[in-house]
């Protein structure tokens, strides 16, 4: 189901705990040693070695970036994925769009009375793994757990500072009318992929979640020296909730072209099955870049010789100010205003 087997036991007595239990939350033994060998042992860095009450921060930088997240999805396991990888990638995603550096994590890890420790153990190892490979380190965290029936296993909230390595002012406010809207790839297989396993639903294809780091993208583009003026990825809502938001924050008209968008056959399949739109489904992998109409090209090439933009495409512009709103041409070049969903399509998607 995920995308890496977990081939390391739980390292606490299973046979003795192998579920959560209140006391597991209590204070008491049980808590410490969950702490130390679950989650002590498998973020192991100086900052979290000190065990104290805050984590003490060197930060390189005058300014930073901080977000915080909580993760609710069910199941916690999914074609392409887990909660635990995407409460790490989530996160440094949200710091990247920013322009900045992911560099510390925090982690606040609510445990449902009855949740098995080998299932807590290999949601940790991914997170652990998601981490190293994104480069951020958690530093501080905490756990609690909650009466059975009151949680759905695990939800995880976390907190990302990330530091800045340029002086570019990457936000709503920098895009311009003229600016080029490129896309780094297929949209809809995170809500799709979440879905099918929700529901238990057998399709010819398997489709898997998108859910990855952008952060090693954005670096390559910010690395470029062009002037990058917004980037925004694209999780609850999709692709016309961050149009939408972008275009009222901004104050500005933006027209995408359909036949530019992509969307692979078996998502698009799955999506006319299930009644949904794929430019209103969730996206874990997915981010739009506003650039300067000239410097577009350059941008995209980059994108496309990265793994996570094979399928990168310039799907519309910026075409004036004033009067906010979304435009989408379709195929036959018919005009239409593509609104934000008035609810949310899949609940408990991330």
């Amino acid at each position: 189901m995920t995308k890496k087997e977990f081939s390391m036991q739980c390292p606490l007595p299973v046979r003795d705990y192998p579920r959560v239990l209140l006391a597991h939350g209590g204070g008491g033994k049980l808590m410490h040693q969950m702490i130390e060998k679950i989650f002590a042992s498998s973020f192991q860095n100086e900052i979290l070695k000190k065990r104290h009450d805050s984590a003490i921060l060197s930060l390189p930088s005058s300014k930073i970036a901080m977000t915080t997240d909580s993760y609710v999805v069910r199941p916690l396991f999914f074609p392409g994925g887990d909660i635990g990888s995407m409460s790490v990638y989530g996160t440094v995603n949200d710091l990247a769009m920013a322009g900045a550096r992911p560099k510390y994590l925090s982690a606040g890890f609510i445990l449902e009375e009855g949740l098995e420790m080998e299932t807590l153990w290999k949601v940790v190892q991914s997170m652990a793994d998601a981490a190293k490979e994104c480069g951020i380190e958690l530093v501080t965290g905490d756990t609690k757990v909650v009466d059975k029936g009151k949680g759905d296993g695990i939800f995880i909230n976390t907190t990302g500072i990330g530091v800045f390595e340029h002086s570019q002012a990457i936000e709503p406010q920098s895009i311009r009318t003229g600016d080029k809207i490129i896309l780094n790839g297929d949209l809809g297989r995170h809500g799709i992929a979440v879905m099918i396993a929700r529901e238990g639903l057998s399709l010819e294809s398997q489709i898997e979640s998108d859910s990855a780091s952008l952060a090693d993208l954005v670096m390559k583009l910010l690395d470029l020296k062009v002037e990058i003026h917004c980037l925004r990825d694209l999780t609850r809502g999709g692709l016309s909730s961050a149009l939408n938001e972008l275009a009222e924050t901004r104050g500005v008209q933006i027209r995408v072209e359909e036949k530019s968008i992509p969307v692979r056959e078996d998502v698009h399949g799955a999506c006319e099955i299930l009644g949904l739109d794929p430019l209103y489904v969730a996206n874990e992998g997915r981010f739009l870049v506003f650039v300067k109409a000239g410097d577009a090209d350059k941008v995209l090439k980059v994108i496309k010789s990265h793994p996570l933009g094979e399928a990168a495409s310039v799907i519309g512009e910026v075409t004036k100010e004033k009067d906010p709103r979304v435009t989408l041409v379709n195929q036959v070049g018919t005009s239409r205003i593509l609104d934000m969903l008035s609810g949310e399509q899949l609940p408990r998607i991330c």
